[in-house]
């Protein structure tokens, strides 16, 4: 990952909006073409991204939530597809 992604502040981008939908069970993120459903991890990496944490602040909460380690190069590799997608901005 370069320098100014692990610096950023990823944050859902504008004209989308992230919410748990119970009937599908799943995080979705709604914009005005449609609509996507995020599998479990994808949810989890998503509602963390509010434009305040850091991607290593955002990868030490969803270690520490799940109990385990080494979950960086994933989040990276999701973050990176969710800014092509144009999901997600960065924030300084």
């Amino acid at each position: 990952m370069s320098t100014p992604l692990a610096a950023s502040r990823p944050a859902i981008a504008h004209g989308m909006r992230l919410q748990w939908e119970a009937a599908q069970e799943a995080h979705v993120l709604l914009y005005p073409e449609g609509m996507v459903k995020l599998n479990g991890s994808a949810g989890a990496i998503m509602s963390r991204c509010d434009g305040v944490r850091t991607l290593a602040e955002i990868v030490a909460d969803l270690e520490r939530s799940y109990g385990v380690t080494g979950l960086k190069g994933d989040v990276e590799a999701f973050i990176e597809l969710a800014l092509r997608q144009r999901w997600l901005e960065l924030r300084p």
